[in-house]
């Protein structure tokens, strides 16, 4: 099954590389394209119409066409920006500093926002049943507990993180189940499922919400993480010095609910991403050293 696994993975690495095409980094700079990947947080078929108007401030910025890819999981994306397939790479945290970890030459230079004046970060809930009798991470002990998937901040680290530090072992202390997506761990609690679980604050309180897929109430928040910074966006060090200049400033002063709808990019609400947030704020690769401080602490084989 382990080499299954990997073969599934593998293939999926290879779909995305072959669905780029050659990048601006691979051609030093001289391409007429850029490519922005991404991966969705929940079940999407929008996610590239969530990033449009961003995509299209980049083109104007640039100069160039932007291409959007989605993949399928963060591996797919380190593997794009190692081997030069993607220039602009919107990351998970844990997967971000993965990345680094492993030598992918790329620095965050923009973090995801859900609200004007907000700096980039959200917390990971625990979450359960009304009723379930279960009000701490205590008791989860053998529990069957919904996880989100082993390379997710929010969904996996920080939730081991805590569990860890109320003396359970989420390897051999529960009954983990990897479901996949922030809504899909947090529906799967609600019709019971799973008897516990972990999914992103908002995903918890307003986004399951909005759409219809949870009622208010009908799930309980039994602990909250401490601060996690946000998603980060990350540009690939061998893209032209003056471009990079361009798509920082654009991500950091530009990429934003207010610009973008005064511009002409998006009309309405104007919400970007798939977390339906404000933009983006400037970060550097230190922001992200508190993700590197919890993998010290739960020794997890994917920090590795």
């Amino acid at each position: 099954m382990k080499r299954i696994s990997r073969l599934v993975v593998g293939l999926a690495v290879l779909g995305l590389l072959s669905a780029c095409g050659p990048s601006a980094a691979e051609q030093g700079g001289e391409s007429d394209e850029l490519v922005f990947a991404a991966i969705p947080s929940e079940e999407s078929a929008s996610l590239q119409q969530d990033f449009q108007p961003v995509l299209d401030l980049l083109a104007k910025e640039t100069g160039k066409k932007i291409t959007f890819q989605k993949a399928t999981d963060y591996a797919a994306i380190i593997e794009g920006q190692r081997a030069g397939k993607i220039d602009i790479a919107k990351y998970g945290p844990f997967s971000y500093v993965l990345a680094k970890k492993q030598g992918v030459p790329a620095n965050a230079v923009a973090g995801q926002v859900e609200a004007k004046g907000e700096q980039p970060g959200y917390r990971s809930y625990a979450i359960t049943r009304p009723g379930s009798g279960i009000t701490s991470l205590a008791g989860f002990r053998g529990k069957k507990v919904c996880f989100v998937d082993p390379t997710s901040t929010s969904g996996y680290l920080y939730p081991k993180a805590g569990l860890l530090q109320t003396g359970i072992n989420p390897d051999t202390d529960v009954q983990p189940v990897f479901a996949g997506g922030h809504d899909a761990s947090a529906i799967a609690v609600a019709k019971g499922d799973c008897d516990a679980g972990f999914a992103y604050d908002s995903m918890v309180d307003r986004q399951l919400v909005e759409k219809g897929q949870l009622q208010p109430g009908q799930l309980t928040t039994v602990w909250k993480s401490v601060v996690i910074p946000g998603d980060p966006v990350a540009i690939s060090d061998d893209l032209d010095p003056a471009v990079k200049e361009k798509i920082t400033a654009a991500l950091r002063d530009k990429a934003n609910s207010d610009y973008l709808r005064a511009n002409g990019f998006c009309t309405g609400e104007c919400k970007i991403g798939d977390v339906d947030g404000y933009g983006f704020a400037p970060v550097d690769d230190a922001f992200y050293n508190g993700i590197r401080e919890v993998c010290d602490v739960t020794k997890d084989k994917q920090c590795q």
